[in-house]
């Protein structure tokens, strides 16, 4: 999994820069997701601006990451669009997570 990351203050950036994130790639994510949860990251942004394709293995990679979290923190997707943007509409987990068009825009909302 393709996956680099920046630390602003104490909200950590994940950048994927996989174009798709489907059954052969969904648990490499899940797993580096959940190693950064729990490394003690409770404020994630996921920049999937560079996937164009994601499927039901991957936003159960993200529902495990939502769990793992709970309560103590937020996992925040930026640059969803096209068909990305479409599943999590479909499936209403555009309701489950917060969607931002900006890795900025997610930073201000969890910092405000």
């Amino acid at each position: 999994m393709n996956i680099t990351e920046e630390l602003q203050s104490d909200i950590l950036v994940l950048h994927v820069g996989e174009t798709r994130v489907d059954a052969a790639r969904a648990p490499a994510l899940r797993d580096e997701l959940l190693r950064r949860i729990d490394a003690g990251h409770s404020r994630i942004v996921l920049d999937l601006s560079k996937t164009d394709f994601m499927d039901s293995s991957g936003l159960g990679a993200l529902v495990s990451a939502v769990k793992r979290l709970g309560s103590r923190g937020t996992l925040a997707i930026v640059g969803a669009s096209g068909a990305v943007a479409r599943l999590f509409q479909l499936t209403r987990m555009d309701r489950v997570f917060a969607l931002h068009p900006s890795v900025d825009a997610a930073i201000a909302q969890m910092s405000g």
